[in-house]
């Protein structure tokens, strides 16, 4: 259990709002780091484990045109796959994973690319190009460890996210329901 997936839970219990994931190439990783967490019913709605491009497509929404062109390894596709599981499920955030962990390229993009998107209501409310927030990674190792760290990237960016957020009135509330400490 990582310290980022309870930190996720706890900003998100403290405001009230839900969670879902959208996973390619870490397979249920991130939803099972998240469930890891004790409590993690409280905010975690569910996962979408959409392996295969044309889930993306019929499950969670993403653009066909841009998958055809561009493929399932693409900032845009990571975008819509948070934007499409966070509407499925009915979450206030969603999450998602697409990349390359190996061990041989795909859509014509190296072992070691990845894309990881978040989208919530200050998604929403800024409008984030694509519908979420994306961040582009480039990473070694073999297939375990960039799945590993895929999840630890995403869970970061939502943490990011969750936190750049955090009003002065959310942290009163957060203090209040940790004994006023």
């Amino acid at each position: 259990m990582s310290s980022t997936a309870t930190e996720v839970l706890r900003l998100l219990g403290v405001r009230g709002e839900t969670l879902a994931v959208a996973e390619s190439l870490t397979g249920g990783l991130v939803a099972a780091e998240i469930t890891s967490v004790p409590g993690a019913s409280r905010v975690f709605r569910g996962s979408v484990t959409a392996y295969a491009t044309e889930l993306k497509r019929e499950v969670l929404g993403v653009d066909a045109t841009l998958l055809a062109e561009r493929g399932a390894v693409n900032p845009q596709v990571a975008a819509q796959m948070a934007t499409g599981v966070r509407k499925l499920l009915g979450a206030d955030w969603g999450i998602a994973t697409t990349g390359v962990a190996g061990p041989d390229p795909q859509d014509g993009q190296p072992v070691g690319t990845v894309f990881v998107a978040v989208d919530g209501p200050s998604c929403a409310d800024s409008g984030c190009p694509g519908g979420g927030k994306v961040a582009s990674l480039r990473l070694n190792g073999h297939r375990p460890e960039i799945r590993r760290e895929s999840v630890r990237s995403v869970l970061a960016l939502l943490l990011e996210e969750l936190a750049g957020e955090q009003t002065g009135n959310e942290r009163a509330q957060d203090t209040e329901q940790n004994g006023g400490t």
